[in-house]
């Protein structure tokens, strides 16, 4: 085995299964790695990069809004007297390779799109002196000349790649871990927000490419009985409940579970469209363990969806929102509230979907601006009109009615706390709901529970029912153009009002999770006292 370790920088607050892959396809070749978290201070990155003297050193550009941080690091490094081989990979290095390069000009290459491979002949290359820049899938600087190597076709069978290599597993709720997973890659769908179909469409083989079931089982088996691994969360961005051969995928999987006496000891969560949910496999799946969905719905009025290009209807994402009620699944949702072509009528129409989704208090209101991400339809269409404003990675847009970015600006910052804050009342609310989900699977039941869940829901509920009349209210106010001078001075009692609205629901919360924590402590003590 090669002394010299391989190291890469990555955000380590999930695991980085592109990373993960790519260490593990480098173990199998006998190189050592090593993944440092990319939010660690400067000062100890650079200690540990001159105490291991690695071999290369690649770092996973995934996000556009963090591009500068990794210039500011790796000019730090390379002043500090690292002077191996720097690469970069990630959707944002594939796909704005140049940009990235001139950006970031210490970087010696980028590895563009799925990385196994490549980076593998790359450290191969800089282990044994040879050339590196005839590699495929390289892109690079030579002598101010920007050279990009023909791209290597897709792998078609994912099952060829080993396990990912994986960093110690974290809590996810009651000490039960969690992981990451996946069960295929890619997407055949092409919303006008999202950039996965144009990072795989540029390379030759399928666009989407799903492991099989039975693999995908086992490597859960091994993390359950390895790693104590309960809660597995699939990050494909459209999990294979339907293929081309319907839904056998998703039966065969389900079919494993059972097969190796899995699915009463593991919970698991994916993503998909509104379009894909039917009861009959969501209840097959919940028997085997499902119990959160994440759903890509984005809008409430069906014009909005087509300008979306979600081939969906309004009618199919409420349909597809009882059907997980029904059976008492969790779900989280995508939601562009704000758009480049926002009026205030679409934002009534979306406030009224929102509520018909969420005022019962199953789920948390939230919703996002639509940004502009690299290589996104969006982006391209904003651009040529002469939209965009700011700089690479920081693109964003003002919308077309004035009063509407008043309105943006005013809301957004009295609601930061309640969206965004990890101690706000969205990510409460989720947690909440995550801890009944853990407890139901694995603990028993008593009579206080149902209790619990009622009171956690109502208060849900209450505070969605507030946020969504409040921000029509503010909407109806700034719809009249008074406050296009952006002084804001006479809302101070709104913002005073959502400040204690915000505190009053999070302690509401608190004190009844808190009778479920001890419910929890004492059905452990319990076990530890007659085991």
């Amino acid at each position: 085995m090669n002394t010299q370790p391989v190291a890469f920088i990555a955000f380590k607050q999930f695991d980085n299964l592109g990373i993960g892959y790519m260490a593990s396809v480098l173990s199998e070749a006998g190189y050592q790695t090593m993944i440092i978290d990319f939010q660690s201070n400067k000062e100890e990155i650079l200690k540990i990069l001159k105490n291991q003297k690695p071999l290369i050193v690649g770092f996973s550009v995934i996000f556009q809004n963090h591009i500068y941080e990794f210039k500011e690091l790796i000019s730090y490094l390379r002043k500090g007297g690292v002077n191996c081989h720097f690469t970069a990979g990630g959707n944002y290095a594939s796909l704005r390779y140049e940009e990235l390069l001139k950006i970031i000009p210490s970087l010696d290459s980028v590895v563009r799109f799925e990385g196994e491979y490549t980076f593998l002949e790359l450290v191969k290359s800089i282990h044994s002196g040879t050339d590196w820049k005839k590699i495929k899938s390289i892109a690079f600087k030579n002598d101010g000349n920007l050279i990009a190597n023909p791209l290597r076709p897709l792998e078609k069978n994912l099952d060829r790649f080993p396990f990912p290599k994986r960093s110690p597993l974290k809590e996810y709720a009651l000490d039960k871990k969690f992981a990451t997973i996946l069960a295929g890659r890619g997407c055949i769908h092409d919303c006008l927000i999202c950039n996965v179909r144009e990072f795989y469409q540029q390379l030759s083989g399928p666009k989407k490419r799903i492991r099989r079931p039975e693999v995908v089982v086992q490597e859960m088996e091994l993390l359950h009985h390895e790693k104590d691994c309960s809660v597995f969360l699939f990050q494909d961005d459209d999990f294979p409940v339907r293929t081309a051969e319907g839904s056998e995928w998703i039966k065969t999987f389900c079919r494993e579970l059972d097969r190796k006496k899995l699915d009463d000891k593991i919970m698991w969560k994916i993503n998909c469209r509104p379009d894909e949910v039917d009861h009959d496999n969501f209840s097959m799946m919940k028997d085997h363990g499902l119990f959160l969905v994440f759903l890509g719905i984005e809008d409430g009025t069906d014009s909005g969806l087509k300008r979306l290009n979600k081939h969906l209807t309004v009618a199919k994402s409420l349909r597809c929102i009882n059907i997980l009620k029904e059976l008492e699944i969790g779900f989280d949702y995508g939601f562009m509230l704000f758009q480049p072509d926002s009026t205030f009528r679409s934002l009534f129409d979306n406030l009224d979907f929102l509520r018909e989704i969420c005022g019962d208090g199953y789920s948390a209101v939230t919703f996002l601006k639509m940004l502009p991400y690299f290589e996104t339809q969006i982006e391209k269409k904003l651009r040529e009109k002469g939209r965009l404003k700011g700089k690479p990675g920081f693109l964003d847009y003002d919308f077309l009615d004035e009063s509407m970015n008043h309105y943006y600006d005013f809301v957004t910052d009295c609601l930061i706390d309640w969206l965004r804050d990890s101690d706000g009342l969205l990510n409460i609310a989720k947690w909440a709901r995550n801890y009944k989900s853990v407890f139901s699977h694995y603990f028993d039941s008593t009579p206080e529970i149902p209790l619990i869940s009622k009171n956690v829901r109502n208060t849900i509920s209450e505070s969605n029912l507030f946020l969504l009349d409040t921000m029509k209210e503010l909407a109806t106010i700034f719809e009249s153009g008074k406050f296009n001078s952006g002084n804001f001075n006479e809302l101070d009692s709104y913002r005073e009002d959502i400040n204690f609205k915000h505190n009053h629901f999070i302690e509401e919360i608190n004190t009844s999770m808190s009778t479920l924590l001890q419910i929890v402590d004492r059905q452990i003590l319990s076990k530890l006292v007659f085991s």
